[in-house]
């Protein structure tokens, strides 16, 4: 996997930041993904409704929809029985979260080519800067356009993509261009090219703010354009700023390159509550694997375990143990976080999520030895052949003793 780079904000002045000359961000949105990746194994569903997420009568949201559902009013965080009363005739699959984990780092590995600075802001979408890539693969414009023909080609999932001088209208970019599209927007064609959009469609205006200024006849982008900084920071105090430069295509954000996360995690919700022993068990493996290859890859060790349980009431808490050395083997994370459950959970209480999160990392070098040199080299060995099989296979075709798929999806 590439090294990825990150947003963080940059520091806030007394005036919006000019837009940068050149458009050159580019955002990749893979159009419907989990929809898309399911039709790769099963292409007669294709041209049919199809809904991700669980049974029609299951508790669980719908994650995607193929874009003939999504004409009957079915989105994404939708409840699945709600979808299924408005998409009765859909076609229900359960989700397979390792499977769209493993298309997605194929499509990584193809944006990678393209740019140094690849930031996978989700599993299905990413942005790139394409600065200064012009000589090996041409101005912006048609290096996009190349990049989405390789990633279908590639992969054969369709995409979209949005070219912007700012993350923010690049992301409105791709959405506008959906599906199998590409929009470009020139540097200084912001203000006009939001303008017919309504209010929504700008990321981090939702239903409460959307509300707000349809009460002040507000409902597109141009009525928010018209508005002065002064009126919005009154009426909105801080937020006011924030939409001000929403409106003119201005976000505040700028790359990083980081390769180093501050933690890795991965969580699973039951389809059904449980409090079966075996299937906790070897959900806990499960997860503890996939972080453990993350560390892997990242050429990375941690020492502070985070145990997550959420109870069939809703209630959460979390359990933290730290490593007498840092170490990236399933086995001995694995045993830790087994000890944690057991000293947590009582054995009788339902559960609805676990989740397991691994932090204080470094590096390979400089870790103490306190396993057996010979048991730490067998253990070694074996982690590097699992994660070869597994970027060759996928993460769900390789898992260690005890660790079985089960009901509920990965996040």
């Amino acid at each position: 996997m590439p090294k990825l780079a990150q947003y963080r904000a940059r520091r806030e002045t007394a005036l919006p930041p000019a837009i940068d000359s050149n458009a050159s961000i580019l955002h990749i949105d893979m159009d419907a993904f989990f929809v898309s990746v399911e039709l790769l194994a099963r292409p007669e569903l294709k041209g049919l409704p199809v809904i991700v997420g669980g049974q029609r009568n299951q508790r669980g949201v719908v994650t995607s929809a193929s874009y003939e559902a999504r004409r009957y009013g079915v989105h994404s965080a939708m409840p699945l029985r709600t979808a299924g009363k408005l998409c009765p005739h859909a076609v229900f699959l359960d989700g397979h979260h390792d499977l769209y984990g493993h298309w997605s780092d194929r499509v990584a590995a193809v944006l990678a080519k393209y740019s140094p600075i690849v930031e996978m802001a989700s599993i299905d979408e990413a942005y790139l800067d394409l600065t200064g890539t012009a000589r090996m693969h041409g101005p912006p414009l048609p290096a996009a356009h190349k990049l989405l023909r390789e990633i279908t080609l590639a992969t054969n999932l369709p995409c979209s993509g949005g070219l912007a001088a700012s993350r923010l209208v690049a992301k409105v970019a791709s959405e506008q261009a959906k599906p199998r599209g590409l929009v470009w927007v020139p540097a200084g064609g912001e203000t006009a090219f939001l303008a017919s959009l309504p209010v929504r469609k700008i990321p981090g205006i939702g239903k409460v703010t959307e509300a707000a200024l349809k009460n002040l006849g507000i409902e597109t982008v141009a009525q928010l354009q018209v508005h002065t900084l002064k009126e919005l920071e009154r009426t909105f105090g801080r937020w006011g700023t924030a939409l001000y430069r929403k409106a003119r295509g201005i976000d505040s954000y700028e790359f990083f390159v980081d390769a180093e996360p501050k933690s890795i995690s991965h969580n699973r919700t039951f389809g059904e509550d449980t409090n079966d022993v075996q299937q906790l068990q070897s959900t806990m493996s499960h997860l503890c694997q996939k972080a453990t290859k993350r560390l892997r890859d990242a050429a990375l060790h941690a020492r502070t375990i985070t145990l997550t349980l959420r109870f069939a009431n809703f209630k959460t808490i979390t359990r933290n143990h730290t490593l007498a050395e840092p170490s990236d083997l399933d086995s001995i994370i694995f045993k830790s976080t087994s000890d944690l459950f057991a000293r947590t959970w009582d054995g009788t209480a339902m559960l609805r999520l676990v989740g397991i999160a691994l932090s204080s990392f470094s590096s390979a070098s400089g870790q103490l030895d306190l396993l057996d040199p010979g048991r730490r080299e067998r253990l070694e060995r074996l982690a590097r052949a699992t994660d070869r099989l597994r970027d060759r296979f996928g993460f769900s075709k390789v898992q260690l003793g005890g660790s079985l798929a089960h009901s509920g999806h990965d996040e």
